[in-house]
């Protein structure tokens, strides 16, 4: 969840409406795509939060950047252009998100690894793991990180789980030094 209140609010009434229509997992991954597109694009965002292009502008341009999405997306990013609050896309997609998650018992792993995991991999971890944290599964996000050497690090909410060679190494040399 973010830190901000704002995006807090939107989210939590957006939740609420998608809940009631049985929406949750549509919205939860059309807000998963404009979160990629608001946080990989400098220049979107700077154009939606613009002064210079009216309200109306920016509604426009939504239209055509997120056509076919479902309209509570659109009517979302709508209120949140009427309210001047474009700013926020981010964090109201990923306290959404986080909201949806919570209610499915779904938790996200960020998997450190020198190499990409399989699915079968993946499903694994999300077995072994889910259970230690408290919920159902995991949707995993594989990260890809030489410096590892080998093993893995799991990242789950605030707990770590780090059985990397590279940490191992770091432990024998510290001892060593130590000793």
């Amino acid at each position: 969840m973010s830190e901000s209140t704002v995006a807090k609010r939107y989210a939590l009434a957006l939740f609420e409406v998608a809940r009631e229509k049985g929406k949750s997992e549509v919205i939860s991954a059309e807000m998963g795509e404009i979160r990629k597109v608001f946080a990989g694009t400098r220049e979107l965002r700077s154009l939606l939060t613009s002064p210079k292009l009216s309200n109306r502008e920016k509604k426009a341009l939504l239209a055509k950047l997120f056509n076919g999405a479902d309209q509570l997306t659109l009517n979302t990013l709508y209120v949140l252009s009427d309210a001047g609050r474009l700013n926020e896309t981010v964090n109201v997609a990923n306290d959404f998100i986080s909201l949806v998650d919570e209610a499915a018992g779904i938790a996200e792993a960020k998997v450190y690894s020198t190499r990409p995991l399989t699915d079968t991999e993946q499903q694994e971890l999300s077995a072994a793991f889910a259970g230690k944290v408290g919920k159902q599964s995991l949707r995993i996000v594989n990260i890809v990180d030489p410096s590892l050497i080998g093993g893995l690090r799991i990242r789950i909410g605030n707990r770590i789980y780090d059985n990397s060679l590279r940490t191992k190494l770091d432990h024998l040399k510290r001892d060593l030094v130590n000793a």
